[in-house]
């Protein structure tokens, strides 16, 4: 049985005649750019968009469960390649749309910068807090963070205060409300939330190529073909550079 979708949102404008309406999985990472898009999208053409917000990895397990998603759009490459392997998406629609930054968050505004190194003190900068982290191994946030964490030889030490989220605006909500005192995000979401602020940067290198892929699904209609061309427009791509996205179709 499907679980209801989480934060399903009706981006719906009053419609006429035949005007569609499409189905939109999307990582949560990317609600406070695409609803604006969706917005637009949706008054130029007079179709609505109904948009799933979650985790990429329990948006793209209810779409091997049958949920009705017409465009796909994952905050990772693994579970758009799970669903492409099971032929539920539409190969040539594949299109890598989105980069974006990894970010250490602190509780507030002005938070102290931190140095990421070997030698940083992670118990001492959690001062008995915790550490908020998307799903290390599910959600991309998570998957990413680790990584990096790895990378930089502090994940041992961090992982005691780890407390892990179903999708990573989970994660930032958590250090938002302070009940944890840093969090690993996306540099999207630090600018969405005027409650914590950017400490640190994670080294590109320290983690994969952060890439957000979408595609349509095999039940998509032309009007959801529509919507994912123009997510790839000039209009889209200023929207997402303003909340904190690299696109990659310039």
């Amino acid at each position: 049985m499907l679980r209801p979708f989480a934060l399903a949102v009706v981006l719906a404008l009053p419609t006429q005649g035949d005007a569609a309406e499409i189905t939109v999985f999307a990582a949560s990472s990317l609600k406070d750019a695409l609803d604006p898009i969706a917005v637009a999208w949706g008054a130029e053409t007079g179709n609505s968009v109904v948009i799933s917000y979650g985790g990429s990895a329990a948006l793209a397990k209810q779409i091997t469960q049958g949920a009705p998603a017409e465009v796909y759009i994952s905050a990772a490459a693994n579970w758009m390649d799970v669903l492409q392997g099971e032929a539920l998406i539409q190969p040539e629609s594949r299109v890598d749309l989105l980069g974006n930054s990894l970010v250490l968050v602190a509780h507030g505004a002005g938070g102290a910068p931190v140095t990421l190194s070997p030698d940083l003190d992670v118990e001492a900068l959690l001062a008995g807090g915790k550490l908020a982290m998307g799903m290390v191994a599910s959600v991309p946030a998570g998957q990413y963070g680790k990584e990096a964490m790895t990378a930089l030889g502090l994940w041992e030490k961090a992982q005691p205060f780890v407390v892990q989220s179903e999708n990573v605006r989970a994660s930032l909500a958590l250090v938002a409300s302070g009940e944890a005192g840093f969090g690993i995000v996306y540099g999207s979401d630090a600018i969405a939330e005027a409650r914590v602020s950017v400490v640190a940067t994670f080294p590109e290198a320290s983690h994969s190529p952060i890439v957000y892929p979408a595609a349509l699904t095999q039940t998509a209609t032309p009007e959801a073909q529509a919507f994912i061309e123009a997510l790839q427009g000039p209009e889209a791509r200023e929207v997402f550079r303003a909340q904190g996205f690299t696109p990659l179709q310039d």
